[in-house]
């Protein structure tokens, strides 16, 4: 029986973090190669994967930089074509990269729909697709996908971007019908509102942070934090029997 720290060791994995350049993406990177892992870091700009990349390598650890517009239905297979002519394949995909523009229903326009369900929901189907296949003949792999509490619950002025995470835990339910038998595990992580620099330019408006705090039990929003070191464990082998789960670190937000 492999002990504690061995279960939630990364040692040997390579794990890709879309959205990296960023925000809770350069956390993510930051717990799994504190874990042990290589990273590939998927953002629009090489410029702002540097830290990122500073980062990963303060952990011993290697650092892939992939430039992508995940807007563009041929940039995951883009993707992952560099990363297997790079590395072969990795063992973790995190698709965390995710956009919104709040607007009420009546005002949100078809290119803003198009854009949010094109990175929140078709990117992270195409990148899972392109490299399932490797993690099928290994008989190894792990998919997070990163959700939203909105993915169960309305959230006004935010209808694009709720219909693009519930479709998300839906597509998470679907892998794991498919692919579970190959010891792949799929899980979908739905936060409630994290502190990133996005999270604070949209919540610091008016009295809107004071209102969604009247809704969480615990009182306060997430940390990066909160939410990568679930993504570390969904990452890891302490989770090999957690499948097509939609896990809320939403402070208790779903359970009123």
């Amino acid at each position: 029986m492999p002990t504690l720290p061995q279960r939630f060791s990364l040692n040997g994995r390579k794990a890709l973090v879309t959205g990296a350049s960023r925000g809770l993406g350069v956390t993510i990177c930051d717990v799994l190669s504190a874990a042990g892992a290589d990273i590939v870091a998927v953002a629009r700009s090489e410029a702002d994967m540097a830290e990122t990349c500073r980062i990963v390598e303060s952990h011993g650890r290697q650092c892939l930089t992939v430039v992508a517009d995940l807007n563009n239905s041929t940039a995951p297979d883009a993707v992952a074509q560099t990363v297997k002519a790079a590395w072969g394949g990795v063992d973790i995909v995190v698709n965390n990269a995710g956009v919104s523009f709040p607007r009420p229903l009546v005002e949100q326009t078809v290119e803003e729909w198009d854009t949010v369900q094109a990175i929140n929901l078709r990117a992270p189907w195409l990148l899972a697709r392109a490299f399932a296949p490797g993690m099928i003949e290994r008989k190894r792999g792990k998919i997070v996908n990163i959700s939203s509490q909105a993915s169960s619950v309305a959230l006004i002025d935010h209808g694009a971007y709720v219909a693009s995470k519930a479709g998300l835990n839906g597509l998470t339910k679907v892998m794991t019908a498919e692919w579970a038998a190959h010891n792949i595990q799929a899980n979908a992580i739905c936060p409630t509102v994290v502190w990133t620099p996005m999270g604070e330019r949209v919540w610091s408006v008016g009295n809107k942070l004071e209102k969604l705090l009247e809704k969480i039990p615990a009182g306060r929003v997430a940390t990066p934090e909160d939410v990568a070191d679930t993504v570390l464990y969904l990452a890891s082998d302490a989770s090999n029997m957690v499948n097509g789960q939609e896990i809320f670190v939403d402070g208790g937000y779903t359970a009123l």
